[in-house]
């Protein structure tokens, strides 16, 4: 038990503020000399022993003073020996600003208040199982060497790491699965060297990360599977050099990555799969470096601009309610060549899913539809058509081939009566410029190029011409075959391309 004749001066100044929750400050006023990252050098007069602290914080002075609270606030002290707090039960403040610990602070399974360790310098954290009834502030602090350990902890109110650099001994610098948060997560400008890992966390009010830097290269910049948040704010510059995994996650509000910078290298830059997010805020400052996989993510509402996707995009099961690119009004396009480029957009980011797969298609045309553009769902499904024909075999690449010339697989039937009004032009010209012969002489109507035209070209019923006339001529006579057979294709491709529009369109 430490007794108050063995403290020296600044722990003697520190014990008797404890009482009434004054600032103890051991600053010199000289911004050089009050560098935590040197605090090792500072000598006897501003180094307080960590069992100092903990004795403090466990009851050691726990004289009650009218009107005041008491709480252990220490400002530019050097921090000596271990401040190990482990299973405690702690009941006042813990303030350390502009403080050096020597040794990493432990937290393992306390139940304590709001822990401020800011503008300081220490080699590791470890709260994990802590039940923390208030903040825990990192703020502009450096944890270095050591880990954030996080895991399974509980806090009342807000994570604070705003402009903190955290390096861990190994790929984790913050280690947080399992949190439960009831405030948020601040970390505007946060820089891990190493991945941030919050699995499973439940963060009520949300992770706020715009500007941070998370570095790890070849491995996992930051792993959030499963994770529950109101919001998750990953913009103005957020950087991950290293994959970004949110599969599963459930965000009731945004999830926005608006300015953001993401550098997963040849593999996976950001995984959605299975996440559901209200509002998904696409909007990267560059195309990510690594691939895009939203399979089976699902999203109330979706934003995205040219720049925000790589070359693979992964797409077969992603549904939205609403989608926008870039600006409000080019949703989908507003009218005009407008709308053409922004369908021919959106097919471009279909067209990014490696091979083949119906669904994306299917949504995106059912969005258009949703809206009133039906010509530019029919435009979709076309689309569709003439990319699973790719993968079809040589007779069924034919047939498709056809179907999409005379009938655009049953989207454009419009194209149908083009064909016929040119093959009956052809025929007419051609057949009034030619005389036929009679099949019984004095028998049938007088000969009419354009209705024994539409009677070659149409393979139902007759209008008398057909049966009654015969060239002599040979060339004539190939071209009133080439127009029955033409007849038949039309008619066959128009069925089946309509039946096709009218089952799945």
């Amino acid at each position: 038990m430490l007794s108050y004749e063995e403290l020296t001066p600044p722990e003697r100044a520190l014990w008797d503020a404890f009482p009434e929750g004054r600032r103890v400050d051991l600053r010199t006023g000289v911004a050089e000399a009050d560098v935590p990252a040197d605090g090792a050098r500072w000598g006897a007069g501003r180094t307080v022993r960590a069992a100092v602290v903990a004795a403090l914080l466990l009851g050691a002075n726990d004289e009650e003073r009218s009107g005041a609270v008491a709480a252990l606030r220490l400002v530019g002290a050097c921090v000596s020996g271990r401040l190990d707090l482990s299973g405690a039960e702690i009941s006042h403040t813990l303030s350390l600003e502009g403080c050096r610990l020597d040794e990493p602070v432990r937290l393992y399974g306390a139940t304590t208040r709001t822990v401020v360790i800011a503008d300081s310098w220490v080699p590791g954290v470890d709260a994990e199982l802590a039940r923390i009834g208030g903040d825990l502030d990192l703020r502009r602090s450096t944890v270095a060497g050591g880990a954030l350990n996080l895991i399974n902890a509980r806090m009342a109110a807000n994570l604070v790491v705003s402009d903190a650099e955290v390096s861990g001994p190994g790929e984790w610098a913050v280690l947080a699965g399992g949190l439960v948060l009831e405030g948020s997560v601040f970390g505007e400008r946060l820089v891990t060297r190493g991945g941030l890992r919050v699995p499973g966390a439940q963060l009520l009010n949300g992770l706020f990360l715009p500007g941070a830097r998370l570095e790890n290269p070849g491995g996992v910049a930051l792993a959030g599977g499963g994770v529950v948040a109101s919001s998750v704010d990953c913009s103005q510059g957020f950087t991950a050099l290293g994959e970004v995994r949110l599969p599963r996650t459930r965000i009731g509000g945004l999830l926005t990555f608006e300015g953001a910078y993401l550098d997963g290298g040849v593999g996976t830059a950001l995984d959605c799969v299975s996440m559901s997010v209200g509002e998904f805020d696409h909007r990267f400052a560059t195309p990510p470096s690594g691939l895009v996989d939203l399979r089976s993510a699902q999203t109330a509402w979706f934003r995205d601009s040219e720049q925000s996707w790589p070359e693979k995009v992964l797409l077969d099961g992603f549904t939205y309610g609403s989608i926008r690119s870039g600006d409000d009004s080019s949703a989908a396009g507003v009218g005009g060549t407008r709308a053409r480029d922004e369908v021919a957009r959106r097919l471009g980011w279909v067209r990014r899913n490696p091979g083949y797969a119906p669904q994306p298609y299917e949504q995106l045309a059912g969005w258009y539809r949703q809206i009133g553009h039906d010509d530019d769902a029919r435009r979709v499904l076309l689309a569709k058509q003439r990319h699973r024909r790719l993968t079809l075999s040589l007779p069924a690449r034919v047939w498709g081939h056809l179907l999409d010339v005379t009938v655009g697989y049953g989207y454009r039937p419009w194209m149908a009566g083009v064909w016929l009004l040119a093959l009956t032009l052809l025929g007419t010209v051609v057949f009034s410029t030619h005389t036929p012969s009679a099949v019984k002489e004095g028998e049938g109507s007088p000969f009419q190029p354009f209705v024994y035209t539409l009677d070659l070209l149409v393979p139902i019923g007759d209008l008398g011409q057909r049966g009654g006339w015969y060239w002599s001529e040979g060339g004539v006579q190939w071209l009133a075959y080439l127009l029955i057979a033409f007849g038949w294709v039309l008619t066959t491709a128009i069925v089946a391309g309509v039946t096709r529009a009218l089952q799945k369109g």
